[in-house]
């Protein structure tokens, strides 16, 4: 992950989001979970000054209610004392679904209002504490050889271009980031516009 961070802003990336624990997650053994929330919180409270001496901003997006006390303290004091970083933003996404995260924005538009994606969007940012104005995602890199996108930022990604990649997350380096920005780069955006050519 650190190798990810210091590289992202070189390569032009403003806000990188990180899928560290599903909701789903939640299924696997007991034990398993209680290391990886422990590691959560090893990582939020070592890292915190790094962070914010490097003008790195992280949030926390999905649910919190399910998460150990001093896991969502850690949270919140990373959060606040990284909100004026402006180099990066950087998203961790912990007990994170997206389709569960669509349908508690969903409950929460107010009835018998037209529905506008404006609306929804802040409705789905207050549903899986994700501060307002994040950009959809122009790239999705997925690691491990997967091609999948497992529940993840599917309201976000509707336009977002896929890379897949068979080195694993934790071997992933900046030089593997630097090739899935510079495929990504080579791509033809067109949004459902028709192809652009050269004049």
């Amino acid at each position: 992950m650190r190798r990810t961070v210091e590289s992202a802003p070189a390569l032009g990336i403003t806000t990188l989001t990180l899928y560290a624990f599903s909701s789903d997650n939640w299924r696997r053994p007991q034990r398993e979970v209680d290391n990886l929330m422990c590691l959560f919180q090893k990582y939020l409270d070592s890292e915190c000054d790094q962070l914010t001496d490097r003008g790195v901003r992280m949030s926390v997006i999905g649910r919190r209610d399910r998460i150990s006390g001093p896991l969502r303290r850690s949270i919140a004091h990373v959060e606040e004392r990284t909100s004026e970083g402006t180099a990066l933003h950087i998203r961790i996404a912990i007990d994170y679904s997206a389709r569960d995260g669509l349908l508690a924005a969903a409950g929460r538009l107010a009835r018998g209002m037209p529905p506008t994606r404006e609306a929804f969007e802040r409705s789905l940012y207050e549903a899986i504490h994700a501060p307002s104005g994040t950009r959809d995602v122009d790239l999705l890199i997925r690691t491990g050889g997967e091609q999948r996108l497992s529940d993840f930022l599917l309201w976000e990604s509707a336009y977002a271009e896929l890379y897949f990649t068979a080195v694993l997350w934790p071997d992933f380096t900046g030089a593997d980031l630097a090739s899935a920005v510079q495929a990504f780069a080579a791509r033809d955006r067109r949004y459902g516009g028709v192809q652009r050519t050269a004049p």
